[in-house]
């Protein structure tokens, strides 16, 4: 039986033995929201429901995440896009437009470049995997001495304190706030110890003490005719508004929006915004349909040389 918050569901399913749960709301046309590090599908319910009266929404917590198991094994970008993949056919969901925040925008991006001719259309919001340069905290967390530090960090008292300083601070008016309320809000869920394990696991996937190690901006290319959507947070601390625009420069026909009252988490800080934004994408495009034996020639434009051909230029 479903958990209904408010008309968005709660759902539970097992893959390859292992639960994920997933919130659904609406009926219509799919669109999937993918949530970021320590987010969950709960993070999203504000904008499910703007879109629920045209859409089925569907969000799930990735493996690792929110309420969905922890086991110990692929916590990589290509694993999570592969689970999605997995809950859409066990769902009977065919296509749908993809809707990524943060590493979610990864995921997103990697379910577009696995299963072209299952997605409709691509959103990335405030996105990783599009530029090396992330805040330090995320890339301090990639140290050896993180996961003890993680088990202070995270305790229950500690994470209240700095949650009702981030609101105070919010409802004087200080922008700090807002940043002490994110970090609170990624603490919590890392009470478990199983938990921290995936959070760490996931973190260390796509970010080092450099920044980001995975990149999509080789492959941007491939969304010519792909409607394709880009937002960001114009105070976003976290990944630069510079990287989205860089992207939507590199993406061909991808259309690009900021949202002023939001940092790096748009869903949250200005969920109305961004359900207004994404309304008026999906209202205003048609779904691209990728077959899998167009694939080759969107991957490589010019038909592949002979080895005798190629010798003879060489």
């Amino acid at each position: 039986m479903p958990t209904h918050i408010d008309g968005f569901e709660a759902w539970q399913v097992q893959l390859h033995g292992h639960r994920v749960i997933y919130h659904t709301a609406g009926s219509g046309a799919p669109v999937v929201l993918i949530h970021g590090m320590v987010n969950s599908s709960r993070h999203w319910r504000e904008v499910a429901l703007a879109l629920a009266d045209r859409h089925t929404v569907i969000a799930p917590d990735l493996i690792g995440h929110g309420d969905s198991a922890t086991p110990r094994g692929d916590y990589s970008l290509g694993a999570h896009a592969a689970s999605i993949r997995d809950l859409l056919a066990v769902l009977g969901v065919e296509r749908a437009t993809i809707v990524g925040h943060s590493l979610g925008g990864g995921v997103a991006m990697q379910f577009f470049y696995q299963f072209p001719s299952r997605t409709e259309r691509l959103v990335l919001i405030s996105s990783g995997g599009l530029g090396r340069e992330v805040s330090p905290l995320l890339r301090s967390a990639t140290l050896p001495g993180v996961p003890a530090a993680l088990a202070l960090a995270a305790h229950p008292w500690l994470v209240g304190r700095l949650r009702r300083g981030g609101d105070r601070l919010r409802e004087a008016g200080q922008r700090q706030g807002v940043y002490l309320q994110a970090i609170a809000r990624a603490l919590r869920p890392l009470s478990e110890p199983g938990a921290r394990t995936a959070f760490l696991h996931t973190l260390r996937a796509v970010i080092d003490l450099r920044g980001q190690r995975v990149s999509a901006t080789d492959r941007l290319y491939l969304l010519e005719g792909m409607p394709t959507l880009i937002v960001w947070g114009q105070r976003d601390q976290t990944i630069p508004l510079a990287h989205g625009l860089a992207a939507h420069h590199a993406a061909p026909g991808s259309r690009f929006a900021t949202l002023p009252r939001a940092a790096h988490f748009p869903h949250l800080e200005d969920p109305d915004g961004l359900a207004t934004i994404l309304g008026e994408f999906l209202a205003t495009t048609e779904p691209a349909r990728i077959e899998d034996g167009d694939w080759g020639a969107i991957v490589s434009p010019r038909a592949p040389r002979s080895r005798r051909e190629v010798s003879s230029i060489g």
